[in-house]
């Protein structure tokens, strides 16, 4: 199919502009009536993906037979309320739900030596390519997998075929994928789509896609005072696609500080981020922009769990966010058997010293004890967000009325904030 780009960097694109442009789409597929979709889940709600899944359910709902698996990953199943604010009146019938420890195949493998050489020997073994049954052995005509392209943590820029392998993934392609990425480092992946864990998901994409009827939509958004603007539509099968959102979403979501942050106040909306396993991109995304001995508080108040399932919320509750070495040498003893996206998650959301890290949460979410067992400080998050008021503070540099410099983020989730070289 001829690859569709759409960006308007000011003012953002209008849903008739993306009514338009999943036209052209659709209609250079023809004879479909078979059709999987594959957004994310409402960790990702401000990637537009919502409003793009109920288009295409719309404009194929009376001609072909719609299956929706959101893109959990490791997530927890996405509840009644998350589907109708994210997806609308599409019918509760035609969403799927993928269990990353029971649903998957493997479908071939990433062998040993690849993956030597894509980490520089700092991961030596094998992953196996696994991925969502119902994906690979249905017989769809047309599978669309809908996502937005942002700075990541652990593959460097998000979405593509990390959709795919993660979000409909399964435990060794997960676990193995995030362990790579923290071996090699969060700073070697940030804004990065070359990053060591993206080479591994191009390795599967490249030889064992191929023959699927797969197309990407790609999105690219910022926020405004009002909202979120979709900035950039990307639609095609391949890495091209994925290119031109990158350096869309490089421009727009990277903002660079002339100097290091000794305060950093980031707001973390409770309705996408309610567990420190998405919670810390708070930390990810800010950590380069932070001063050494600085501070990072993020205002959390919808944080009521460390893990998205019980298995990995009682590892972080074992070990805590305790430093990249000592991680690694529970790591080394095998304290992380068939979990590796544990100590990758920890390493990545240890400051390791540099800055301190405070967490202000709801006190009838999670207690201090809590807190303070994985490492964080505690605060109570009313009594931060009356100093620290997200509705009345801007983005960026401030002065509060005391004298004291802070840099605030509204949602650090949609972006990264670094050092200008």
């Amino acid at each position: 199919m001829k690859d569709i780009y759409h960006i308007n960097s000011s003012k953002g694109l209008t849903i008739q502009d993306v009514e338009r442009d999943l036209g052209k789409m659709l209609a250079q597929c023809s004879h479909v009536k078979k059709v999987l979709i594959i957004p994310p889940d409402y960790t990702r709600c401000f990637s537009k993906a919502g409003i793009i899944t109920q288009l295409l359910y719309r404009a194929l709902c009376r001609t072909a037979e719609i299956d929706i698996m959101p893109a959990v990953g490791t997530h927890v199943m996405i509840s009644d309320e998350e589907r109708q604010k994210f997806f609308g009146n599409i019918p509760k019938s035609c969403f799927l739900h993928h269990k990353w420890q029971t649903d998957t195949v493997k479908i071939g493998e990433i062998p040993a030596d690849v993956v030597t050489k894509i980490s520089d020997g700092l991961f030596q073994e094998a992953i196996d390519v696994e991925v969502n049954r119902k994906f690979w052995e249905d017989d769809y005509d047309l599978i669309l997998s809908v996502g937005q392209v942002v700075p990541h943590e652990v593959v460097g820029m998000a979405n593509y075929s990390k959709n795919i392998f993660v979000g409909l993934g399964g435990r060794q392609m997960i676990n193995k994928s995030h362990m790579v990425g923290a071996l090699c480092g969060i700073e070697q992946a940030l804004g990065n789509d070359h990053a060591p864990a993206r080479q591994v998901f191009d390795y599967a994409q490249e030889h064992y896609l191929q023959g699927k009827p797969l197309i990407y939509i790609l999105t690219v958004t910022t926020t405004t005072e009002t909202g979120t603007a979709l900035n950039g539509l990307f639609i095609g099968k391949d890495r091209k696609a994925y290119e031109k959102a990158v350096a869309l979403s490089q421009e727009l979501n990277i903002t660079y500080l002339d100097r290091p942050a000794k305060k950093i106040v980031a707001y973390l909306n409770p309705e996408e981020l309610k567990t420190t396993w998405v919670g810390n991109k708070g930390i990810y995304r800010t950590r380069m922009a932070i001063a050494d001995g600085g501070e990072l508080i993020l205002l959390a108040p919808g944080i009521h769990a460390f893990g998205e399932n019980e298995e990995v919320d009682t590892a972080i509750r074992k070990f805590g966010y305790i430093g990249r070495q000592k991680i690694l040498e529970y790591y080394n003893q095998g304290c992380f058997p068939d979990q590796l996206m544990v100590p990758a998650h920890l390493i990545h959301g240890s400051s390791d010293g540099r800055f301190s890290i405070t967490y202000a949460v709801d006190p009838s979410k999670m207690s201090r004890e809590e807190i303070d067992q994985v490492g964080f400080r505690y605060a109570n998050v009313f009594e931060m967000m009356e100093r620290y008021d997200p509705e009345k503070l801007q983005e960026g540099w401030q002065t509060m009325p005391d004298g004291e410099e802070i840099y605030f983020i509204h949602n650090p989730a949609t972006g990264l904030w670094r050092l200008r070289a």
